[in-house]
């Protein structure tokens, strides 16, 4: 196969375009816009009034942990594929036997600190102690809503699993003493015990200090197995590459899209997608099933916590996905895979 990366080259460019010259950086986007320093300004001021914000929690959106996890281990021991999310972008993914954590955010802050910074309105979907054992972890950035250090200290017996990074995020896991750690580059491909993982782009951005901005790339990834395909959108803004890979790497059955974290859409929509926006995504990548993530977790951003699944689900239908084709889950939730 063609490397794709070749698409983004000039004649006269040794990297891909992505590659910058000390930094990584989103492919060309002409819808691409920025805020300004002023906007930004006026946006945390607003995510101010939320510190102390009060949460009523609608009836459904939460399964109790116990009762979360025996479901999800009776989804487990079965044959099937399976599903489950565990909030935010966080999903366990069986899949051909193999069990796949995506972007683990287990625990309250998401944030430098333990103690501050924006905090989780609902557990975890699992407690960690009921997790089962991991195969691969998956991330897809080092943002810490994504990429939680406290989870990962709290995962360190599991050193067995292998860790699947964007480039230049690998360190961060090896200097916690994870052997088994693989960093990707878009368009790269792993063979996960017969499951073909393929990093693919997204448009994002990355940070977890003053002085790394961009320093370690960003990634979506299609998961392939003998009955299912599933992409997983990571965290991004809506751009035209999704119909890119919709048409080498799909169609798939499920598109793992987020729907949250929105406005002011003056700032947010290079990063994020609104409701609409992912389900274009799922248009784009050519994906039978629509999975919303990314919402109903922490508050990051000013949309009512709980306006994205009726916006979402809307326009799935009216993009022609019906009710069994556009999941909202419940955190906690499992489902299989069919």
């Amino acid at each position: 196969m063609k490397n794709k990366q070749d698409n983004f080259r000039k004649p006269s460019q040794k990297k891909p375009f992505h590659h910058g010259r000390w930094r990584f950086r989103n492919l060309p986007n002409p819808d691409l816009t920025h805020g300004t320093r002023r906007e930004y300004v006026s946006f945390l001021r607003k995510m101010l009034t939320f510190q102390n914000e009060r949460v009523d929690i609608p009836e459904g959106h939460v399964i109790p942990q116990d009762l979360a996890a025996e479901h999800m281990h009776k989804h487990l021991n079965s044959d099937q594929d399976s599903l489950t999310w565990l909030g935010q972008a966080c999903f366990l993914i069986k899949i051909d036997g193999i069990t796949i954590l995506t972007d683990p955010y287990l625990t309250d802050f998401a944030s430098p600190t333990p103690f501050a910074g924006p905090k989780r309105f609902v557990a975890s979907g699992i407690n960690l102690k009921d997790l089962p054992s991991i195969d691969y972890l998956l991330l897809s950035h080092n943002h810490y809503d994504h990429l939680d250090s406290k989870t990962i200290h709290q995962m360190k017996e599991r050193r067995d699993m292998t860790i699947v990074t964007p480039l230049k995020l690998g360190s961060y896991f090896k200097r916690r003493g994870f052997k088994k750690v693989v960093e990707m580059d878009w368009w790269d491909s792993l063979n996960a015990n017969g499951v073909a993982v393929h990093a693919l782009p997204s448009q994002h951005w990355s940070k977890r200090t003053l002085l790394d901005r961009n320093k370690s790339l960003w990634a979506s990834f299609s998961i392939h197995g003998k009955n299912n395909k599933l992409y997983f959108a990571g965290d991004t803004g809506y751009a035209p590459l999704f119909k890119d890979i919709g048409k080498e790497y799909g169609p798939f059955d499920y598109a793992l899209v987020g729907i949250g974290a929105y406005e002011p859409q003056i700032l947010m929509k290079p990063h994020h997608t609104t409701p609409e926006e992912a389900v274009k995504i799922g248009e784009d990548v050519r994906s039978r099933t629509l999975v919303a993530m990314h919402w109903g977790t922490v508050r990051l951003t000013l949309e009512p916590l709980f306006e994205p699944p009726g916006r979402f689900t809307q326009a799935a239908a009216k993009a022609g996905y019906d009710e069994t084709q556009s999941w909202v889950m419940s955190i906690g939730e499992s489902r299989p895979l069919i």
